[in-house]
């Protein structure tokens, strides 16, 4: 289970990174809604609906833990699709309501978290996800999907400790992937080995997020060329 101090740590910052998506948000006009974002073929609109639907699936991972019956996020792929594109079609205001009230009934739900849990791990499309890090899986979204709003928000504004949850999630997703060699320091500290570890990559984190999760290399030291990465 995951102690009472460290889930109240973990949903303050999941509040505060929250907080300022929603802010950044709720200053979009329809038009700025509809917009590219960094996502390949999705719209800021897809992105919001995407972490509106991502809110309320992630608490099957919770129920997964909770009482050990494998959960899948979605029946299908399809059926994932077609969701976020329902949400992404709704006026402006409706999808803000439904992105507010998915983060509170997650919110809501990691109180069970504190219980015993009934598994140690769960499985998350092939990533490995340790009970106690659900809350910094939903972080990580955060974290990435604001960033993919492109707006001025800045990777930098985020909680130092939110910033590592979603490299952590990045290198996750980059090893259930099979993503080239690397060995990825941080100049916060962080380590981490991909594969052989063969190519070493250093940034600090926000650079570390911006080319993992989109390929953005403008941060990045390496000795060597940088791989094209598995898109997420």
């Amino acid at each position: 289970m995951i102690n009472s101090a460290r889930l109240h740590s973990d949903l303050s910052r999941l509040g505060r990174e929250t907080g300022m998506m929603l802010a950044t948000i709720e200053t979009l006009s329809n038009d700025e809604m509809t917009a590219p974002s960094l996502c390949e073929g999705w719209s800021r609109a897809d992105v919001i609906a995407h972490l509106a639907s991502n809110g309320r699936s992630l608490v099957k991972l919770i129920d997964w833990a909770t009482t050990g019956e494998e959960q899948q996020l979605y029946a299908s792929p399809e059926a994932r699709t077609e969701e976020i594109a329902a949400l992404a079609a709704l006026p402006r205001e409706e999808l803000i309501t439904r992105f507010r009230e998915a983060a509170e009934y997650f919110a809501e739900q990691t109180q069970r978290l504190t219980g015993e849990l009934a598994v140690e791990e769960v499985n998350l499309h092939g990533k490995i996800i340790p009970a106690t890090s659900i809350v910094a899986l939903r972080i990580s979204e955060i974290v990435v999907h604001h960033h993919d709003l492109d707006t001025a928000w800045t990777i930098a504004e985020a909680d130092p400790d939110s910033q590592l949850n979603a490299v952590e999630a990045a290198v996750r997703t980059m090893r259930a992937k099979g993503a080239p060699g690397m060995t990825i320091v941080t100049e916060e500290g962080d380590e981490w080995v991909i594969g052989d570890g063969a190519l070493s990559v250093k940034s600090d984190r926000e650079g570390m997020i911006e080319w993992l999760a989109r390929g953005q290399g403008r941060y990045i030291e390496a000795d060597g060329p940088l791989p094209v990465l598995p898109t997420w």
